[in-house]
């Protein structure tokens, strides 16, 4: 089984692909699995910076049947940049012999396209699930091996509403960006067994509080009308110096949380990403004290969350060119987030 790299640039905006002429010469776009990246829109429903990245990425990806995912929004000192995840081949000793007894690898793919009344619902989180479950089993990965599952899925435009057979999870297409959002996380709890069959409404009505994934990490767009997925695991069948740590953070704040993941990385090792999902927390207070990010009516708070965690991941992490997702419903606690991390021994 032949693993993966991943390499990370930052970008001059939102249409920039030179980070294609800066791989390794050994690299053939073919091997391209996906391109990962943070875009400097306001991670909105009306963020085209994600729709222009797509729009430029994907014909580089086609070759290889990859997948593009944006997350739009760099608040604070949060730098735009991808994170190009390639196939490369085994690394082995002169016999032929392993080199590293494991290795990360990846697997890529989407779910069909949804129909409005779908996004949100159960549905979505069955379907997500379902195709979840057959890259695993194409990975030949066990659910305690996975990291990461990374999804873009799809949200509601007013066009979507008003055209829908059926009636929407709601008319308001900023919501309809949390709720696709949870029914994903849903999903991808499902899959890894974190949540049950018969747990998913009540996961949905509790808005992620009764059931959520500590491996997801959704983000959603208009650019898209199915869920792009992208799954992170170890191996052992793989030879390769990639390895990655998951958790989460407790809170905004959970500085803790980080500290603890990094500090179970080998002194001599390259850091090479880290993913973290961000939100303000619903009951309007972190560790007891009332916060404002969801009742500001000039900037959403999803926004107010990817900047002020941001800045503590980026503070931790070394580097501002940090994948920090705003809007973790069900991915991780309420009011906290998933963490992955992924360094090179």
């Amino acid at each position: 089984m032949s693993g993966i790299a991943i390499h990370k640039f930052t970008t001059a905006h939102p249409g920039d692909v030179s980070a294609l002429k800066a791989l390794p010469e050994s690299t053939n776009v073919q091997d391209l699995l996906a391109v990962i990246g943070k875009t400097e829109g306001n991670g909105c429903v009306n963020d085209f910076t994600r729709m222009l990245s797509s729009t430029v990425w994907d014909p580089h990806l086609e070759a290889s049947s990859g997948i593009s995912v944006f997350s739009g929004g760099t608040e604070g000192v949060l730098s735009p940049h991808v994170s190009l995840v390639v196939k490369e081949e085994d690394y082995l000793n002169e016999d032929g012999s392993k080199m590293y007894s494991e290795g990360l690898v990846a697997k890529v793919g989407g779910t069909r396209d949804f129909e409005p009344w779908e996004m949100g619902t159960a549905i979505q989180a069955k379907v997500t699930a379902d195709s979840i479950k057959k890259l695993m089993e194409e990975l030949e990965v066990e659910a305690d091996d996975v990291h990461m599952v990374l999804v873009k899925c799809p949200l509601l435009t007013t066009a979507k509403v008003v055209a829908s057979a059926k009636k929407c999870i709601t008319t308001d297409t900023y919501k309809s960006m949390g709720y696709s959002r949870l029914a994903t996380a849903v999903g991808i709890a499902l899959a890894l067994g974190e949540v049950t069959e018969d747990g998913i409404e009540d996961a949905l009505e509790s808005y992620g509080e009764r059931g959520w994934s500590s491996r997801a990490s959704c983000s959603s767009g208009a650019e898209l009308e199915n869920c792009h997925i992208v799954i992170l695991a170890s191996s052992k069948k793989a030879s390769n110096p990639y390895r990655a740590l998951h958790g989460y953070m407790a809170d905004a704040i959970d500085l803790k949380a980080l500290l603890d993941l990094t500090s179970k990385i080998p002194a001599s090792a390259e850091r090479v990403q880290i993913f973290v999902k961000a939100e303000p927390s619903t009951d309007g207070v972190v560790r007891g004290k009332r916060h404002t990010m969801m009742t500001d009516s000039d900037i959403q708070g999803t926004r107010h969350a990817r900047a002020a965690v941001g800045g503590l991941v980026a503070g931790v992490w070394g580097e501002t060119d940090v994948y920090v997702s705003g809007g973790g419903e069900g991915q991780g606690p309420m009011g906290g987030g998933s963490v992955c991390i992924v360094y090179k021994v």
